[in-house]
């Protein structure tokens, strides 16, 4: 195994711990949206809390969207940023395996220094 395999492994086990750890130590917890949490502050703060306007497909609906339906509108959202990031991450490595490959490593300082 390299020493990269081994790093990658180890980041992977620390960032499931930090995800898992929190739900096995607070037992009792409530693991509110930030939504929620602003809105119930501000009326502890000011009394009274009327949104400045409403969400756009709940008004589209006629009503308050599904759990469910926000979680599937927010699981694709990032599913769309995460195929985004990737695609150029993808684009950057093959560049620079296509410049070693070529020779073109130092092309962009070559293009200054002349």
């Amino acid at each position: 195994m390299t020493k990269n395999t081994k790093t990658v492994i180890i980041l992977l086990v620390i960032a499931v711990l930090i995800a898992a750890i929190p739900l096995f130590a607070l037992k009792d917890a409530e693991f509110g949206g930030s939504d929620d949490a602003g809105s119930v502050m501000i009326e502890e703060i000011e009394g009274e809390y009327t949104p400045w306007f409403t969400p756009v497909l709940e008004t589209a609906l006629g009503g308050e969207l599904p759990g469910e339906v926000e979680s599937l509108i927010f699981c694709i959202q990032t599913g769309i940023g995460v195929g985004i990031i990737a695609f150029f991450m993808g684009r950057f490595t093959e560049r620079r395996k296509w410049q070693k490959a070529t020779g073109l490593e130092n092309a962009d300082d070559r293009k200054g220094k002349q």
